[in-house]
Formats: C-alpha cells, sequence, structure tokens
C-alpha cells in the first residue's frame, strides 16, 4: 500500500533525553525568576519572561523546523546560549551539582545530536545531483 508522500520519523534515545533536557532547560530558567528575584514583580515577569525567550529563541533558530534555518555552528550557538543560561542559573540559586549534571548531560547530548546532524547533511549533500 503506498504512503503517499509520508515520511517516518525515527526517533532514537538521545533524542527523547534532548527533549527531556530542553523541558529542564524551560523548568530551569522559570525556577530562577522565582527564587532570584523578588515576588510578585518583577519575579512573576522573569518567572514566565525568561523561559518565553528562551523558547522563542530555540523555536525560530534550532528547532527542526526552525522560522530562520541555520548551519550546524549557528544551532549549536543557540543551543550552547540556551543550555548554559540553564547551567548557570543552578549555579546561581546554589545548586551547583545539578548545573554539573545538568551541563555534562545536556553537552554529552549535544555532541552526539550535532554529530548526527552533521552526518545527515552531508549524506543529503551527497545525494543531490550535479
Amino acid at each position: 500500500m503506498p504512503t503517499s508522500g509520508i515520511v517516518a520519523v525515527r526517533i532514537g534515545p538521545n533524542d527523547v533525553l534532548r527533549f527531556a533536557l530542553e523541558l529542564f532547560a524551560l523548568f530551569s530558567l522559570g525556577f530562577w525568576g522565582y527564587l532570584a528575584w523578588p515576588f510578585p514583580w518583577p519575579g512573576v515577569l522573569f518567572m514566565v519572561g525568561a523561559p518565553l525567550f528562551a523558547a522563542v529563541v530555540w523555536a525560530l533558530f534550532r528547532s527542526p523546523k526552525a522560522v530562520f534555518p541555520l548551519d550546524v555552528v549557528g544551532r549549536s550557538l543557540v543551543e550552547i546560549f540556551v543550555m548554559g543560561a540553564a547551567v548557570a542559573v543552578w549555579f546561581m540559586i546554589g545548586y551547583p551539582v545539578v548545573g554539573v549534571v545538568f551541563g555534562v548531560l545536556a553537552a554529552t547530548s549535544g555532541v552526539i545530536a550535532g554529530r548526527t546532524e552533521i552526518a545527515a547533511e552531508l549524506t543529503a549533500q551527497e545525494a543531490e545531483p550535479r
């Protein structure tokens, strides 16, 4: 039976880990806004605004369906910015162990995903007719 243009997407363990890390980064930024700023104002603004800003930057430049697609270096820089901000948050609020564990997981997952993306781009370039 023909699939009529439907492309199967393979989701691996690193994709699941990366999604969890992205959600944890957004949670971290919101938690920082809650703890680091006086409540209610500007605490609520930072509690909502910091994760919202990171999500918008990620959606515009880093997501698979990014509005402004970047090369691998640009995508890496956006990812380092968002994940690095989440690591810095944990150090700022006094939980360096969480920051180190999160940073190591995010860096490892990012390197694996980056190498996979580069390999996929090279394969796609080689498959293009000249």
